[in-house]
């Protein structure tokens, strides 16, 4: 189950999985490393297009990890319950990969990385999931992805609008429109700025201890609690 910010279910999900466990290296895969945005990255798009008065939004490309090519020769059973009757000795050979393998993240990362280089985009040198595409008059697009979710902002409508299309003709896109929950963080654009929370996280916490009850207080600590360095 997907569930959305506000803790309810938004889809339902199922996937065919490989037994990556069982994969050994240097015969099944090589190199599995694959960049993710970090935290400081998406604060700072926030932040810059907050202080700019853009609008982030938000792209989730469907079933991601299918995109990405091997270079690798794979073979997996066929699946519990989808066993072809007459021919149970026969595998699947995998051209393109599949969830649960271990560089399964860094063929899509791979594939990705190719197309926004092909688009015009320049990646960052200490970041290797931020791309940035310029145009003349100042026109400026910003992308940062995790894994297979994206968001972009700029300061030019034709730019952004473009560059949706251009994915969605590329990839199977979910258009999420304007960023509003990523990563289980709830983001506010409104006129007064972007704003961002972890509501529904904190009353997780709460119902998990038995506390979503409790009176809520402004401070963040009792008042007159004195703090030690002996913890007493």
């Amino acid at each position: 189950m997907k569930l959305n910010e506000n803790g309810d279910v938004d889809k339902h999900k199922a996937r065919l999985v490989a037994k990556g466990y069982s994969q050994r290296h240097g015969i099944d895969y090589n190199e599995v490393f694959a960049p993710v945005a970090r935290w400081d990255t998406i604060r700072t798009i926030l932040a810059l297009a907050s202080f700019k008065g853009w609008c982030v939004f938000q792209l989730d490309v469907k079933s991601a990890f299918l995109h990405g090519e091997l270079n690798e020769t794979v073979y997996i059973d066929q699946p519990q319950g989808y066993v072809k009757q007459g021919e149970e000795h026969k595998v699947y050979r995998l051209r393109k990969a599949l969830y649960g393998l271990k560089q399964a993240p860094r063929a899509w990362y791979s594939r990705i990385e190719t197309y926004f280089i092909k688009e015009g985009f320049e990646k960052c040198h200490c970041e290797h999931t931020l791309f940035v595409k310029t145009e003349d008059g100042g026109n400026i697009l910003i992308v940062s992805l995790y894994v297979y979710d994206l968001i972009f902002t700029s300061n030019n409508e034709d730019m952004f609008v473009k560059f949706k299309q251009s994915m969605m003709k590329e990839f199977a896109m979910t258009d999420l429109g304007k960023m509003k929950y990523f990563l289980g963080v709830e983001v506010i654009q409104n006129e007064q700025g972007i704003f961002i929370n972890q509501k529904k996280y904190a009353n997780e916490v709460l119902a998990r201890f038995g506390m979503i009850d409790s009176n809520s207080v402004k401070n963040p600590i009792v008042p007159g609690c004195r703090l030690s360095r002996s913890g007493k």
